[in-house]
C-alpha cells in the first residue's frame, strides 16, 4: 500500500455548490451519497506515483513527501490501472467531483474560504508545493484538501442542475475534466470546498496532482 492512508467516509447528504461563489457554482443543489469510501487523508505523494510508475515528473523536487504534480488526467488513469494491476482488483479510483466536495465540506454546510492554517495557496506557500499533511486536518481528518495542488477527480465539467442529484457522474461527453481545492499557485478565494476549475484531460501542470479513493469491499 505504499504507505498510503485512507479514511472511511460515510453516505449522507449535502448541499454542493455556493449561491456566493462563481457562476458555475450555481444553482446550489442537494446531493445524495449513497455509497461509504475510503479517500485518501494526503495528496498522492512524488514517492508514491514513484514507487508505482517508475517516475516522478513533479517540477519541485527535493522532498518525496510533496504531492505528485505535473500529472495528466489521463497520466493519472494509467497510475490508477497499473495499482489495481498491483492490488489484482479494480478498488482505486478518483473520486466523484461530488464525493470530493462532501468530503472537504465535512459535514458543514457553511462554505468558507480555507484559513492558512489549513491551506497552502498563493497567500502563504511561497510558490511551491509543501510536503503532504503539514497544515491542519478538516473536521474528517483530511489534510490538504484546500491548496497545495489541485486535484483531478473523475467526473468532466459541466453546468449543475437544481434538482437532487443522486451519485452524481458529471456530463458524458466533454473535453475537460475537474479539478477541485486550488493549490500553492491559486488566490485564497479559489481555496473553498464549491470552487471547481477544469483543465483539458492531457493537461501537465506543476499545480495539479490527485488524491484517490479506495471502495469499500
Amino acid at each position: 500500500d505504499m504507505g498510503m492512508v485512507f479514511k472511511l467516509i460515510l453516505p449522507g447528504r449535502f448541499r454542493m455548490g455556493s449561491q456566493a461563489g462563481l457562476p458555475d457554482e450555481r444553482p446550489v443543489h442537494q446531493v445524495m451519497i449513497r455509497q461509504p469510501f475510503y479517500l485518501g487523508v494526503y495528496e498522492v505523494t512524488q514517492a508514491q506515483w514513484q514507487a508505482v510508475m517508475g517516475t516522478n515528473p513533479s517540477r519541485f523536487q527535493g522532498d518525496a513527501a510533496r504531492p505528485v504534480e505535473r500529472v495528466s488526467w489521463e497520466d493519472v488513469q494509467a497510475f490508477i490501472a497499473k495499482l489495481n494491476e498491483i492490488e489484482g482488483e479494480a478498488i482505486y479510483r478518483l473520486p466523484t467531483e461530488a464525493e470530493w466536495e462532501y468530503a472537504a465540506r465535512a459535514g458543514g454546510d457553511e462554505e468558507a474560504t480555507a484559513s492558512p492554517d489549513e491551506a497552502w495557496c498563493d497567500a502563504n506557500a511561497e510558490h511551491t508545493t509543501h510536503p503532504v499533511g503539514q497544515r491542519r486536518a478538516n473536521a474528517w481528518g483530511l489534510y490538504d484538501m484546500h491548496g497545495n495542488v489541485w486535484e483531478w477527480v473523475q467526473d468532466r465539467y459541466g453546468p449543475y442542475a437544481a434538482e437532487l442529484a443522486i451519485e452524481p457522474r458529471g456530463p458524458e461527453a466533454g473535453q475537460h475534466r475537474v479539478v477541485r481545492g486550488g493549490s500553492w499557485f491559486t488566490p485564497t478565494v479559489k481555496c473553498r470546498a464549491a470552487a471547481r476549475s477544469r483543465w483539458p484531460a492531457d493537461d501537465r501542470d506543476p499545480d495539479i496532482g490527485l488524491r484517490l479513493v479506495r471502495q469499500v469491499k
